[in-house]
């Protein structure tokens, strides 16, 4: 698979995530319609993009792209989780989105931006399908059914970045903990997870000690357990009793903007 030369350079590994990364998997036969977005399109507009729809793997770590990089393709995953983090000067950084198979990274293509002062780093690994920028502008452009969906998309989006901001000022670590897991088991197909305290820790911004105890509270009450590497839930039910409200807030605005994708 060839990369362009100008996205070789952004396709890196973040330094806070390298000791973590893991090979990229064989890609699997999972098809772009796994997405929820490119599921939801008529069939005439998926096919104009179909031709250039292109499977890459996402192994964990993988930085697509950094703060001020110009966005050359767009990606639709599949079984793959994207964290969008936002960088400090000091290199500190912190989570402000997640993408998974309910959406899409490129915002800032359609939006005319054309970049973004936050990295795009892959949290959970797997799969994807990129598509580059000008064949997503192009048909974007066009006024059709893709311009309504991923402005719905973009509305959902900015809420999920406007919670997670206000959770991680007012909530409690464990709160926090809470509803990042619910997040992402949304969209895993297990209750699985293959992330390190430390990797949880960079997510929230929070220090790993304050992850540790919040995960040893989760893990007191019988909801999750975990070794080095792995978080499993063993109670999703509980999971919500400790979770705050801006899980729900989140989910709701999702399900309202993307009904039609679910029922789709």
């Amino acid at each position: 698979m060839s990369h362009s030369p100008l996205e070789a350079p952004q396709r890196q590994r973040a330094p806070t995530l390298e000791q973590h990364a893991v090979p990229a998997e064989p890609l699997s036969p999972v098809g772009p319609l796994q997405n929820h977005l490119l599921a939801a399109l008529p069939a005439e507009a998926f096919q104009r993009l179909a031709a250039d729809l292109e499977p890459v793997p996402m192994p964990l770590g993988e930085v697509l792209y950094e703060p001020g990089g110009r966005l050359q393709h767009a990606y639709f995953p599949t079984t793959a989780i994207l964290s969008l983090h936002y960088v400090m000067e000091d290199g500190a950084s912190a989570e402000i989105a997640g993408v998974g198979n309910e959406g899409m990274l490129g915002v800032s293509l359609f939006m005319g931006g054309n970049t973004t002062p936050s990295r795009a780093v892959v949290q959970t690994a797997g799969q994807a399908y990129r598509l580059p920028a000008r064949v997503l502008t192009e048909e974007f452009n066009s006024g059709g059914p893709l311009l309504r969906l991923l402005l719905r998309y973009s509305q959902a989006l900015i809420t999920q970045m406007a919670q997670t901001a206000a959770c991680n000022r007012h909530h409690s670590v464990a709160q926090q903990l809470s509803r990042w897991l619910l997040l992402t088991l949304d969209r895993l197909p297990s209750n699985d997870l293959v992330m390190t305290q430390e990797l949880i820790a960079s997510m929230l911004g929070v220090r790993r000690e304050s992850v540790t105890e919040a995960a040893g509270s989760l893990k007191q009450s019988g909801v999750i357990s975990y070794r080095r590497g792995h978080i499993s839930v063993l109670n999703r039910a509980g999971l919500h009793r400790h979770v705050c409200e801006c899980y729900g807030v989140v989910k709701s605005e999702f399900d309202r903007l993307l009904r039609d994708v679910k029922h789709h």
